[in-house]
């Protein structure tokens, strides 16, 4: 049976209707006093962050990677001489050059050895030292450590992780992959066929979908995710201060070398959307930062793809940020400097990043990031983030 994909985004902005399921991941915000702005984008699947930023200076990184690493003269972008952006994220190399992109090599959570989506994302999205079973977020936390200003609203069925906790967070839906059969929708439209608001509204929810169909293509989840970094910027703007989503599909175990590109364009674009809609002066005083589980295996695997792995990438952007950086104490990818001999060494804490930029962004005292927010965490205000 034919079927016609209904988006309830548009059937709700035609007709006001009620709350819609989720799109793919949560969108959350947190409502905060003052100009300055902060957004969260949870990079779920294990982004290899060595395909994201190749370091193509490293002696035997090509051996390491016959089928993966690229280098400039095969269309890396080059960073600083030893490092180069991966090709599929070329919409960012205009922010680099800006001095609103930056990347922090080699961090991690403390989790280790177990190589667990689910408590890989566990521990980064609570923030704490281990697995937890108290299920509340760091970036929920934050709030109570922020003065005044403590709503949250989650552009989702339900609260992700990460802003999960005492504070209080409003739910609101996104978009949603919904599948009406043609039946169905001959159907409704006759139920409805007396409400001339509601006939409307159906028509241009459908004729919306058509055009969203023929201009993406298969591509359809471009859209979506840059619908969600457009309504992140958009609320941004209003009385909100700070954001959440996620972007999945990093998980590239086999045929990486295609399979990468998909999500690393969809960041690119989410990000760039995030600038484009927030405007100059919104977002000079944003910071963007992108973290994932853990990071993937050194060596590729005989499916010319990667498995899970320790030492990972974070990635920072907007106008607030130190721009032009790759931060992190590289390790080195010889001889005995692998963990485990198959992973990258982490050198830092990724929590340190995020705690860095709360400090920078919100001006949250270290006493209640290492207390409060990130319990356990070694920090005090004098990162290396902080000193550009």
């Amino acid at each position: 049976m034919a079927s016609i994909s209904l988006s309830r985004r548009a059937f709700i902005t035609s007709a006001c209707c009620v709350a819609a399921a989720p799109l793919m991941t949560p969108l959350t915000f947190a409502a905060m006093p003052g100009d300055n702005r902060f957004v969260m984008i949870v990079l779920r699947g294990a982004m290899d962050g060595l395909d994201l930023v190749q370091p193509y200076g490293e002696t035997g990184f090509r051996e390491l990677r016959p089928d993966l690493a690229l280098s400039p003269d095969t269309g890396l972008f080059d960073l600083d001489g030893y490092f180069g952006l991966n090709p599929a994220a070329s919409a960012l190399t205009s922010l680099w050059q800006a001095g609103e992109l930056s990347f922090v090599n080699a961090v991690s959570t403390p989790y280790r050895d177990q190589r667990s989506h689910f408590d890989g994302q566990d521990m980064l999205e609570t923030g704490g030292g281990h697995v937890s079973e108290e299920k509340n977020g760091w970036l929920n936390r934050a709030l109570s450590t922020i003065p005044s200003g403590r709503r949250a609203i989650d552009v989702s069925s339900s609260t992700e992780l990460i802003l999960s906790g005492p504070n209080m967070v409003d739910v609101w839906a996104s978009d949603s992959d919904l599948s009406m059969g043609a039946d169905d929708l001959n159907a409704i439209t006759r139920l409805y066929a007396g409400d001339p608001a509601f006939s409307r509204a159906l028509e241009e929810a459908v004729r919306a979908d058509t055009f969203s169909d023929m201009t993406y293509g298969t591509g359809k989840r471009a859209s979506q995710i840059k619908d969600v970094a457009a309504l992140a910027a958009g609320m941004l703007l209003k009385e909100y201060r700070i954001a959440s989503f996620s972007i999945t599909g990093w998980d590239t175990h086999a045929g990486q070398a295609g399979q990468f590109r998909k999500p690393a364009e969809d960041r690119s674009q989410a990000i760039t959307t995030l600038k484009s809609v927030l405007g100059p002066q919104a977002w000079d005083k944003t910071v963007v930062l992108a973290v994932t589980e853990f990071g993937r295996t050194v060596r590729q695997n005989g499916s010319g793809g990667t498995d899970h792995g320790t030492g990972g990438l974070a990635v920072l952007a907007g106008g607030a940020i130190p721009g032009r950086r790759v931060f992190g104490k590289w390790p080195g990818l010889g001889e005995g400097a692998l963990l485990d001999d198959r992973d990258l060494m982490p050198t830092g804490d990724v929590r340190e990043v995020a705690a860095a930029m709360l400090y920078r962004q919100f001006g949250i005292s270290a006493a209640d990031l290492t207390g409060q927010v990130f319990p356990g965490l070694a920090f005090d205000g004098r990162s290396e983030l902080l000193r550009a």
